[in-house]
């Protein structure tokens, strides 16, 4: 009888183990989930410490200007360590500069209820500057290890709600608490959210979805330059995405002015962030399917009329719902330009690349938008709200034609069930 039996084997025998059918790597995978639930900790710690830290500083004493600076000093540091992140992810893996910098983008944070004196707050805040910087570079990085490259516009996209959805929801909620003042529960919060990260990422295997079956040792642990060997193949879609954040920049410091109604600035910025998010994931789902770079040059031309228009309609209340339609429209071009130029920064490094796109897209941002803060304020009170953002509105004209040599063209072929592409980012072991 036994014979007989072996002759046909039960179903159930042949089905592989339960572990085996979910995969680690891809879209679908648990390193990806672990990657967005990790960012969603990570950002809920950043997004509502913009508005609390300022308030928290300036019951401090400090004053408007003392606020202003804390944020001033995390963005320094952010953008300085991004400046050394080349050299951190030659040597340590992505997966650890993550850990560490939820770290200190979460541990600080609780140091914030000790003093709102402006010394303390403004040291805490590098700190943090820091850690966000790492943060906000490796994350995106490990979108590209962790998912094969025609998955990846729906991984940025992806990537970009779980960078989204902390500023839409928490950043007024920060503000309405810390207005209430309970800051002690906003820092505690964060903090922990923050720091819960670390073994979210700890959890992750360290596997790449372009990595072979059975890596040689020596595949991801040597560190390997990028296939340019430089910025220069990068430095084309960043400054068209400065450009346009430029103008975020300014619409998040000087939307009331714009509005000519500050009671509807709450709405107008919840209307942007939420159109911005639908634009990432739309422009994900778009370039995986029509393939990466078709959306750059559509999604610019699209920014520079949008903001145009915001500085005609500058100061006038009958203009208002125009306004906030601008708003909604540059949202969702500017959403899907960040998509589109992090998928294109990617495909332009090569392989083992995907540290340095991270980088250039991630320093093109901050410094667009700090930029866009900073110049618009200088320049509010000679050229009035209109002037200022017209001239915004100008530089982002200025950089479309740019735009036009970005499209790759072609639809990304889908990955053989053993990838063979080799795009393995520098240093992706455990």
């Amino acid at each position: 009888m036994a014979a007989f039996t072996s002759l046909f084997p039960s179903r159930r025998r042949q089905r592989p183990p339960h572990r085996d059918r979910r995969p680690t790597t891809g879209l679908a995978g648990r390193d990806f989930l672990l990657l967005l639930l990790a960012t969603l900790g990570t950002f809920a710690n950043y997004a509502p410490m913009l508005t609390v830290v300022p308030l928290w500083t300036a019951r401090g004493a400090a004053g408007e200007g003392g606020a202003g600076a804390a944020t001033a000093v995390t963005m320094a540091t952010t953008v300085a360590v991004q400046l050394c992140m080349g050299w951190l992810t030659r040597r340590f893996t992505l997966r650890r500069l993550l850990g560490a910098g939820a770290l200190l983008l979460g541990l600080p944070t609780f140091g914030y209820v000790l003093s709102s004196g402006l010394a303390w707050v403004l040291a805490v805040s590098a700190v943090r500057g820091v850690g966000f910087g790492v943060v906000a570079v490796t994350g995106s990085a490990l979108v590209a290890e962790l998912v094969p490259p025609e998955q990846r516009g729906r991984a940025v996209g992806w990537y970009g709600v779980a960078v989204g959805l902390p500023q839409v929801v928490l950043l007024p909620l920060g503000a309405w608490l810390a207005a209430e003042g309970h800051f002690g529960a906003v820092f505690a919060a964060a903090g922990a959210l923050s720091v819960g990260a670390v073994p979210l990422v700890a959890a992750m295997s360290g596997r790449s979805a372009a990595s072979s079956p059975s890596p040689s040792p020596t595949a991801s642990r040597t560190p390997q330059p990028s296939a340019s060997g430089s910025y220069r193949p990068l430095l084309r879609p960043a400054l068209l995405l400065a450009a346009a954040s430029v103008a975020l920049g300014g619409l998040t410091s000087f939307l009331p002015f714009v509005l000519a109604r500050p009671d509807l600035a709450p709405t107008a910025l919840l209307v942007l962030f939420v159109a911005m998010i639908v634009g990432r994931w739309a422009a994900g789902v778009w370039s995986d399917r029509r393939g990466p770079g078709r959306l750059v040059l559509p999604a610019a031309a699209v920014c520079a009329p949008a903001v145009a228009v915001l500085a005609l309609t500058a100061g006038h209340g009958a203009t208002v719902p125009v306004a906030l339609v601008m708003v909604a429209l540059y949202g969702l071009a500017d959403g899907a330009l960040q998509n589109e130029t992090l998928v294109l920064m990617f495909r332009r490094a090569g392989p083992y690349g995907s540290g340095a796109a991270g980088t250039a897209w991630n320093m093109a941002y901050d410094g667009g938008t700090g930029l866009g803060s900073a110049g618009v304020g200088l320049a509010a009170p000679w050229l009035g709200p209109g002037g200022a953002f017209g001239s915004v509105a100008a530089l982002i004209a200025l950089s479309v034609p740019g735009g036009a040599r970005l499209r790759t063209g072609g639809r990304v072929r889908r990955a053989r069930p053993v990838d063979a592409s080799g795009d393995l980012p520098a240093r992706s072991d455990p």
